[in-house]
């Protein structure tokens, strides 16, 4: 097994329209081989390796008039400018369960899946985690293991992806109106190809609703958020979702004691990161898959054989670990970042602080991409990455053009900011999933603080573009 199929459908990079062009992806959501040969392509063809170090951890970096950079290997390096690139999903949450180091089988996480193929054939298999991964790697493990049990602690909404192979037809198509995709990614607040419906759920007659929605259940995928306006808006519009999807749970699930268990209620459809799958709900018609609900009998701790629940030990021979990430702030914290009065860490003890989530007060010359306070993971991340990297090319240029050597967010600007990404979360439902790893709540100890801006991409961009336009309002540079 592989660890597998991206959450978002296949495209390649904006810069260069020859590239573009040129790249035939075989499916609507390529599996990781598929994905590692097109960087490999990217990386070959502009050859990148030359300016890459790869292999190489970054442990600290210290400002003082500039960057120093520390590794683990012992290099130390000098940059004028700095840019955390670290990913908003790079760094793995595993949790601390008793026992974990004397359980004797093999142990996996999903963010950090081995290079090499893991083979379940015979084995008695945990999943710990029913977000977006595992609803992913549940179907494709439950085909190789002779016995999976899943470890659910919250039930989850989910869509059929409805992969399917790409043919020459459709991607000529793609190819020749790529302009116009780019040019509407930028526009959407999601940044998406795709518009949200101009359509309320809740002023629709409950007979065409139920048609809008087995229509976009039919498509699947992520387009599925799309089919109405107010899904994040409307409490009363989300119940309409929210009841479709359980219904076509109640469907698939023979069993209606596992159906019940599956059924999510504790958070609004979408509210949290809404997965895609392959086969997920089907899984649970196996007669070797064994869903266990740890909120109704708790995982008390990691056995040499297995995992002991206050109500029975399962034996496992490998357990898999599918509890996400410490999200958006994580990455950026596993390095030791020292700016002109304190740490990274000490400045962030309260919840992340960032203006337009590009710079952070005290921290001068260095840039966050994706970073918290920014869309982010609300959006098509190669959108929004782009968009970041777009606007730090231009302000690194201006600040040559303009004869300046420095620039960093100012308080004022940064605490206005941060009480504007609060706001637009309340604008919506998504503050309503309490065990939403947006609000850092899947990490022990980790403030509770709404993390990506929820004001959408386009506008978000407009912002940073007027920030730019008014010789950078917020920032100070000299």
């Amino acid at each position: 097994m592989v660890n597998g199929s991206p959450k978002r459908p296949a495209q390649p990079f904006s810069f260069d329209d020859d590239l573009q062009q040129e790249w035939r992806w075989s499916e609507r959501y390529p599996r990781q081989p598929e994905i590692l040969a097109y960087l490999d392509h990217v990386a070959d063809r502009f050859d990148l390796r030359r300016d890459i170090r790869l292999g190489t951890r970054v442990t600290a970096a210290s400002f003082d008039d500039g960057w120093t950079v520390r590794t683990e290997r012992g290099d130390e390096l000098s940059a004028r400018f700095l840019i955390g690139a670290v990913g908003c999903l790079s760094s793995a949450n595993v949790p601390e369960l008793p026992g974990l180091d004397a359980f004797s089988g093999d142990r996996y996480h999903t963010g950090r899946w081995p290079h090499e193929e893991v083979d379940f054939t015979g084995k008695r298999v945990g999943v710990i985690g029913t977000g977006s991964t595992g609803i992913q790697a549940i179907p494709v493990i439950a085909e190789q293991a002779a016995h999976l049990t899943v470890f659910q602690r919250t039930p989850n909404f989910s869509v059929p992806a409805r992969n399917a192979p790409l043919d020459e037809r459709f991607q000529a198509a793609v190819r020749a109106e790529y302009a116009e995709i780019r040019a509407l990614q930028r526009e959407t607040s999601n940044g998406h190809p795709f518009r949200i419906s101009s359509r309320n759920a809740v002023d629709t007659p409950p007979d065409q609703r139920r048609e809008v929605y087995e229509a976009a259940w039919r498509r699947g995928g992520l387009r599925f958020r799309a089919a109405f306006n107010d899904l994040l808006s409307s409490e009363d519009a989300n119940d309409t979702a929210a009841e479709f999807i359980r219904e076509k749970i109640r469907e698939i699930v023979r069993d209606p004691e596992v159906a019940e268990r599956l059924l999510p209620h504790d958070h609004p459809f979408a509210a949290k990161r809404p997965p895609i799958d392959t086969g997920y709900f089907e899984t649970y018609n196996r007669d070797d898959v064994t869903l266990v609900d740890v909120r109704e009998t708790p995982i008390v701790e990691v056995t040499r054989r297995g995992l002991r629940t206050t109500e029975v030990e399962h034996p496992l021979d490998a357990l898999v670990f599918a509890t996400g990430f410490d999200a958006m702030t994580g990455p950026m914290l596993g390095i030791d970042v020292r700016g002109t009065n304190g740490t990274l860490a000490e400045k962030w003890r309260d919840g992340p602080r960032s203006y337009l989530g590009l710079q952070v007060a005290g921290f001068p010359n260095l840039f966050i991409i994706t970073g918290p306070g920014s869309p982010s993971v609300l959006t098509n991340m190669p959108t929004s990455i782009e968009q970041h990297v777009d606007w730090i090319a231009r302000c690194l240029g201006d600040l040559r053009d303009d004869g300046f050597e420095r620039i960093e967010a100012t308080e004022e600007a940064e605490r206005a900011w941060g009480e504007e990404v609060q706001a637009a979360a309340n604008r919506t439902l998504l503050p309503q999933a309490k065990s939403s790893w947006y609000l850092g709540a899947n990490v022990p100890g980790k403030p509770r603080v709404f993390m990506p801006y929820a004001g959408g991409l386009a506008h978000y961009a407009a912002l940073c573009d007027e920030a730019a336009a008014h010789d950078y309002a917020g920032f100070h540079r000299s």
